[in-house]
């Protein structure tokens, strides 16, 4: 696994030093993830857009390499601690919606978001016996609606 790890460590370097960016990638292993911590002066081209970049880059590093994996395991690339504000972001927008939702009676519909970020509002929410979350839409449309289980 560690070798798996470092082989997508390298792509990464490769393809940065071949695109022209200025970036460092250092591996972290964690319980079940290999965590790919992204540095250097174009780290902030990363972070755009929400992280649509970062999140592109994990997505093509777990094609290429997630099946040599254990089962379980992922590669996660991260820059500047993004992932984990991100995370805090989502679960506080959850609990935002959540108490909007109580108020109204009406549904939360959330924007566009990708699969690990529809996950993570899912995750904070699934303790809250009076909600439901599903997602809704197709592709890069897909979104998340929270509403009142009916009683």
């Amino acid at each position: 696994m560690q070798e798996t790890c470092e082989q997508a460590g390298k792509f990464l370097e490769s393809l940065f030093e071949k695109s022209g960016l200025d970036l460092r990638v250092s591996l972290e292993e964690t319980t079940n993830e290999c965590v790919l911590d992204l540095d250097g002066p174009d780290a902030e081209l990363l972070q755009a857009e929400g992280g649509e970049l970062l999140e592109a880059l994990q997505h093509l590093l777990n094609q290429a390499y997630g099946r040599l994996l254990p089962r379980g395991w992922r590669l996660v690339c991260d820059v500047h601690s993004f992932r984990a504000t991100r995370e805090a972001e989502l679960r506080a927008m959850a609990q935002h919606a959540a108490q909007r939702v109580r108020s109204s009676g009406m549904a939360f519909m959330f924007g566009p978001m990708s699969a690990n970020e529809r996950r993570i509002i899912h995750l904070t929410l699934a303790e809250a016996s009076d909600l439901f979350t599903e997602s809704v839409g197709e592709g890069a449309e897909r979104k998340l609606r929270v509403g009142l289980k009916p009683s």
